[in-house]
């Protein structure tokens, strides 16, 4: 063999020798940057809780001060007592109806008011109430009263009204009548209702000295008032009522006589509206 290319001597074992780094070996990586975990979505919510809670707060107080406010000014408009039991209650998220400056819905309730002379429990809703002033989308309800009330809505009537019973549908009047020089003891039952914003009494049965008398027999033996007694009877009792509510029907319930009547809008922006109506020929 020629030594012209003469064999390396292979290392020693115990001997040291450099190692080789290779690039991009894994044992010899930069260890990993640490990141920073990102505040603002813990930051947005948390704002949004606050919102929330103040918008909660904000309702709830909104809910707290609006019943005293409205009952002071419905006191005062309808010159009520000052104690006068009165029920307020706006429907749906008053926050957006108080900005907007307007009330989708307020819904007033008591359960016995006295209106010229006339006492019964209210139930009245009235819809796109303004707060700064103006009328009323409208408003409708409900008047119940009870059988002496019902009488002295009838007192000024040329009905002999002594007293009221109730019998669902019906109303029985009781009273008396002068024939020829004589009071005689009169109960007419009745089927009351509304026509044009008048009470319309319906007469079903009449009853004279405790005897039922045929309607035919009626005139000739009562004269006028016996014709009138047989006929559907109109009784106008707008001026017991502000002039802004009108009746739209009546029927009755049990012990009570259930009015339902509308409100007109102009009410809030029109004091004639709450002073007492006009019947015709009064």
């Amino acid at each position: 063999m020629s030594d012209d290319n003469p064999t390396l001597p292979y290392p020693e074992s115990g001997g040291e020798h450099e190692t080789l780094v290779i690039p991009g070996e894994r044992g010899t990586q930069a260890p990993p940057r640490t990141r920073r975990r990102k505040r603002w979505p813990w930051v947005l919510l948390i704002v949004v809780v606050v919102i929330a809670a103040l918008a909660v707060a904000a309702e709830l107080l909104a809910r707290a001060l609006l019943p005293g406010i409205v009952r002071g000014m419905v006191v005062e408009q309808l010159d009520l007592p000052a104690d006068q039991q009165l029920d307020v209650d706006a429907a749906g998220i008053l926050l957006p109806q108080l900005i907007g400056g307007r009330l989708d819905s307020l819904h007033l309730s008591t359960d016995a008011v006295t209106l010229e002379g006339i006492t019964g429990a209210v139930d009245v809703t009235a819809t796109g109430v303004p707060l700064s002033g103006g009328d009323l989308d409208g408003a409708a309800g409900t008047i119940r009263i009870d059988e002496t009330q019902f009488t002295a809505l009838l007192a000024g009537t040329d009905l002999p009204v002594d007293s009221v019973a109730f019998d669902a549908p019906d109303a029985t009047v009781a009273g008396s009548a002068n024939v020829l020089g004589m009071s005689v003891p009169i109960t007419l039952t009745l089927t009351p209702g509304v026509a044009e914003g008048d009470l319309e009494l319906t007469p079903v049965q009449l009853t004279v000295g405790g005897l039922v008398v045929d309607a035919s027999q009626v005139g000739s033996s009562l004269g006028s008032i016996g014709e009138r007694l047989t006929e559907p009877q109109r009784v106008c009792i707008a001026d017991q009522l502000p002039a802004g509510i009108t009746l739209t029907a009546l029927t009755i319930d049990g012990s009570e006589a259930v009015i339902d009547v509308d409100v007109n809008g102009a009410i809030a922006t029109d004091p004639t509206l709450l002073e007492k109506g006009v019947c015709p020929g009064r």
